[in-house]
């Protein structure tokens, strides 16, 4: 080991801010308040938020987690995760007359919402976005017809629209943002007229981390990135961190996954966190790192966030009705 690597001067920064997002903490707390007011089972269409820890913790607790709707038994309760559906699994849940809480993230439904907007107006839409992930799905449903997706560069380069002078942009909402500018610039100089969201489609906890990440990479050797590895978030931290300078950066799901290899002749280790991950995943990490003399522990917060969303409406209605809040 590195003989300046010593118990002297390692250190960890911690990325603030990291973890859980306000669509998250809502989706979360939406099935676990399911289950307090309707009782076991309560079921999920799909992974309410891409953690397998949580995942695994609403499990414990009675919720039972679905592919599709078809697997719901007909007039029960189903939860619809904070990566947002398309319209026809609103259609299938109704037809079997199922009970619906729709947890879908609002900053998603903003990008439902634009999409609906721009395909009335008769545009095509490049969607900007990982094919087969579960919120570009849920998007590209919005409005088949017109949507056309692409995945970085290469692909902005081919992609066929009807009118080049009425074509609109719209991104998955957990994407990096320099890459996606990147994207948008390169649809940019094929359609001058491009047509934007108001604002951007990706998220402020997105934006938020990568820029805390970007400013511990530049002081990290190594860094940490708790998350699973179908979080689009997560994978795009550590995308972000090396492309921020730091040598080494790697994805692990809790504790049991970081490797005593990678520590060696590290004096700086950088900590954050996907916007699906509980803060106690993080704990374990840092934990785990004091016990290879990683005690000193400095917060980075380069951004505020405070950000709360209200629970969905008909779980507010009916917990209301049951005198709970």
């Amino acid at each position: 080991m590195d003989p300046e690597a010593t118990a002297q001067t390692k250190r960890v920064l911690l990325a603030a801010p990291r973890g859980y997002c306000a669509g998250v903490d809502r989706a979360v707390v939406t099935v676990e308040k399911a289950l307090e007011l309707y009782g076991a089972p309560v079921y999920v269409r799909k992974q309410i938020v891409h953690n397998k820890h949580v995942v695994k913790t609403l499990e414990d607790k009675g919720a039972v987690f679905v592919e599709e709707t078809d697997e719901v038994p007909e007039g029960a309760l189903v939860v619809f995760s904070a990566h947002g559906v398309a319209p026809t699994v609103h259609s299938e849940a109704a037809a079997r007359s199922l009970k619906t809480i729709d947890a879908t993230c609002p900053l998603v439904t903003k990008v439902h919402l634009e999409a609906r907007r721009f395909a009335k107006d008769d545009y095509d839409i490049v969607l900007i976005g990982h094919e087969g992930h579960e919120e570009v799905v849920g998007t590209t449903g919005q409005a088949p017809e017109h949507i056309h997706l692409v995945d970085g560069v290469d692909e902005a380069a081919t992609v066929e629209v009807r009118d080049p002078s009425r074509v609109a942009y719209l991104s998955q909402t957990t994407l990096s943002v320099d890459e996606t500018n990147v994207t948008v610039d390169a649809l940019r100089d094929r359609f001058p007229l491009l047509q934007g969201p108001p604002s951007a489609d990706i998220c402020y906890a997105t934006q938020n981390r990568q820029v805390a990440i970007k400013q511990v990479a530049t002081e990290s050797q190594l860094v940490l990135v708790v998350g699973s590895r179908n979080s689009s978030n997560s994978v795009r931290l550590v995308e972000v961190a090396l492309g921020a300078g730091a040598s080494a950066a790697y994805l692990v799901d809790d504790a049991t996954e970081v490797l005593p290899a990678w520590l060696e002749g590290v004096t700086t280790v950088g900590v954050t966190s996907g916007a699906s991950v509980p803060e106690d995943l993080v704990q374990g990490v840092l934990d785990l790192l004091a016990t290879h003399g990683y005690a000193d522990v400095q917060t980075v917060s380069p951004v505020e966030e405070n950000l709360v969303f209200a629970l969905p409406p008909e779980l507010r209605r009916d917990l209301k009705a049951a005198g709970q809040s």
